[in-house]
C-alpha cells in the first residue's frame, strides 16, 4: 500500500484484517481491534428498557417528511428497514420543534397536528423489530429534537438564526455581517417549544427524546458562544450551556417518565473563540474539560446516557463522518481516514470516563466497513464507550447487526463505502439513502440532483 502518512488521505484498500491492522500500526493510529466481538451483541440495561444489543442506529436525516412535517412513505421504510435490521436502539432523526428551526422543507417537524402520524412511525418500526426478533426483542426509541439555527431554511431560502458572531462559519453559511443575533427573550420562549415537543414525542409512543447539540446548529452554537457579549446564553462556560441544561431540566420535571439525553458535538474542530472543546492554545486541538463537564451536568439532570459527536458538516466533514469521496466540489482532507476516526474514538473516550456510570453512544465508525465490529467491539471492552452508532453505514446496510448475530460478521458487499452519495443527495435537495446499495429508490434522486446543480451552475456562469 505504500508508505504511511497521517497527512494523506487515502481510500479504503484493506482486503482483510491483517492489512488494517499493519496501517493502523504504520500512522500510527490509535485504534484497537478485537476479534472476539460477541460483547457487541450482549443486552444493556439503560433506565429501566433492556437494550438486545450495543448498536445503535444512529439520526441521518432522510430528508423525506410530509407537507405538514410528518414522516413520508419513504420515512417510514427508512425505519421498518432499521427495525428489522436488528439495532437495539434506533435514535431518530432531527426533528424540528418549531417550524422556523426547520433546515429545510422536507424536514420532520413534530406538532399537535401531525402527532399521530409520529405515533404509525413508532408503531410501525416496533412490528418490524417484532416480526423478524419476536417479542422478547425490545427497541428503546430516541426522537432528536432540534432547531436548525444558522441552517434553517424552512421554506427552502436561508433564514439563519444565529447565536453569535462567527468570523469562521458566517461567510460559509452565508450570514452578512449586520445579521441580529437571537435574543435571550427569543431564546426563553424556545425552551418551551422543546418541552412541548417532548411531550408529543411521549404522546407518539418514543422512549425518549435528544436535545440535540451538534453540528453546529443552534444548541450547539450556544455552546460555543463565547463572543456572546451581555448575555445569559454566552460568554461563560455556565451561560453558554444554559439552555441545553434548562431545557433537559425542564422536560425531565414535566414528563419524568421520558428518557431524556442529548447528542453534543464535544469539538468541534473550529479554532476557539468559534468552536466548543477547541484548544486555544493548539488550534484546532481538542480541548474537552468543558464537553466532560458538561456530560457530567446531563448526568447530574439524570440523563441515563449520552450520544458524542465531533465536527461541523459545514466546515469540516471529515471530522464527524471519515470518507473516501468528498461532496461535490470539496477537495480530500489532508489526514488520513484512520486518523480521523482515532480522534473520534479518543474524544468519545474521554467522555465515557468522564461518566462512566452512564453509556456513551460512539460514532464514525461506518468508513471500518467489514472491519466496523472488530474495532467497536475492542472499544466497548476497552471502556471508550458503551454503544456503538451507525449512521452511514445503517443507510447502507441496514441488515448489519442481523448478519453479526447469524453470520458471525457483516457482510463487505453490503458495507458503506464512504462515497458522500447519501450527503450529496441532502445538498442537492433529494430524498436520502444509499446510491449503492438502494439504488433502485434513491439512485434516480442523486443523478437528478447532479444534473439540476450541472445547470445552476452553467447558467449561473464563470465565478
Amino acid at each position: 500500500m505504500g508508505p504511511a502518512s497521517a497527512s494523506q488521505h487515502e481510500r479504503f484498500r484493506f482486503a482483510d484484517r491483517a492489512a488494517l491492522a499493519e496501517k493502523i500500526r504504520a500512522l500510527p493510529a490509535d485504534i484497537p481491534l478485537s476479534d472476539d466481538v460477541g460483547v457487541l451483541l450482549e443486552p444493556l440495561a439503560i433506565a429501566g428498557h433492556e437494550l438486545p444489543n450495543r448498536f445503535v442506529v444512529q439520526p441521518m436525516e432522510g430528508r423525506d417528511a410530509g407537507a405538514d412535517g410528518g414522516p413520508g412513505p419513504l420515512t417510514m421504510r427508512r425505519y421498518e428497514r432499521y427495525a428489522a435490521g436488528g439495532s437495539g436502539l434506533i435514535w431518530f432523526e432531527a426533528t424540528a420543534v418549531v417550524p422556523a428551526g426547520r433546515a429545510h422543507p422536507a424536514q420532520l417537524h413534530l406538532h399537535r397536528a401531525n402527532v399521530r402520524a409520529f405515533s404509525r412511525l413508532v408503531s410501525a418500526t416496533r412490528a418490524a423489530a417484532r416480526a423478524v426478533f419476536g417479542e422478547h426483542h425490545k427497541l428503546m426509541l430516541i426522537l432528536q429534537l432540534t432547531h436548525s439555527g444558522r441552517q434553517a431554511r424552512p421554506d427552502g431560502t436561508r433564514c439563519p438564526i444565529i447565536a453569535q458572531r462567527n468570523a469562521i462559519l458566517d461567510p460559509v453559511t452565508g450570514v452578512s455581517a449586520d445579521h441580529a443575533l437571537v435574543t435571550d427573550e427569543e431564546l426563553d420562549q424556545l425552551q418551551q417549544a422543546y418541552v412541548n415537543a417532548a411531550g408529543l414525542a411521549a404522546e407518539a409512543g418514543f422512549d425518549g427524546v435528544d436535545i440535540k447539540a451538534c453540528h453546529g446548529y443552534l444548541v450547539s452554537e450556544l455552546l460555543a458562544a463565547f463572543t456572546r457579549g451581555d448575555s445569559r446564553y454566552g460568554g461563560t462556560f455556565e451561560n453558554r450551556a444554559r439552555f441545553l441544561l434548562e431545557v433537559v431540566r425542564k422536560i425531565r420535571a414535566a414528563i419524568p417518565s421520558l428518557v431524556v439525553t442529548s447528542r453534543f458535538s464535544a469539538h468541534d474542530g473550529i479554532p476557539h473563540p468559534y468552536g466548543f472543546g477547541a484548544d486555544a492554545a493548539e488550534p484546532p486541538g481538542e480541548q474537552l474539560d468543558e464537553p466532560c463537564a458538561l456530560a457530567r451536568a446531563l448526568r447530574d439532570l439524570g440523563c441515563p446516557l449520552l450520544n458524542v459527536s465531533i465536527g461541523n458538516p459545514y466546515y469540516n466533514p471529515h471530522y464527524g463522518r471519515p470518507f473516501d469521496k468528498p461532496l461535490a466540489g470539496a477537495k480530500a482532507p489532508s489526514e488520513h481516514p484512520l486518523m480521523g476516526i482515532a480522534r473520534l474514538l479518543r474524544v468519545t473516550a474521554a467522555i465515557q470516563q468522564a461518566v462512566p456510570e452512564i453509556p456513551v453512544v460512539g460514532t464514525g465508525y461506518s468508513w471500518l466497513r467489514q472491519f466496523i465490529p472488530q474495532v467497536g467491539a475492542a472499544a466497548v471492552m476497552a471502556g471508550q464507550a458503551a454503544l456503538i452508532g451507525l449512521g452511514r453505514a445503517a443507510f447502507a446496510y441496514p441488515d448489519c447487526v442481523k448478519d453479526l448475530a447469524t453470520r458471525g460478521a457483516f457482510d463487505p458487499q453490503r458495507t458503506c463505502i464512504g462515497c458522500s452519495g447519501c450527503s450529496q443527495i441532502m445538498r442537492d435537495g433529494g430524498s436520502a439513502g444509499c446510491i449503492v446499495h438502494d439504488r433502485e429508490v434513491y439512485a434516480a434522486q442523486y443523478k437528478h440532483g447532479r444534473r439540476r446543480a450541472a445547470q445552476v451552475d452553467s447558467e449561473s456562469g464563470p465565478r
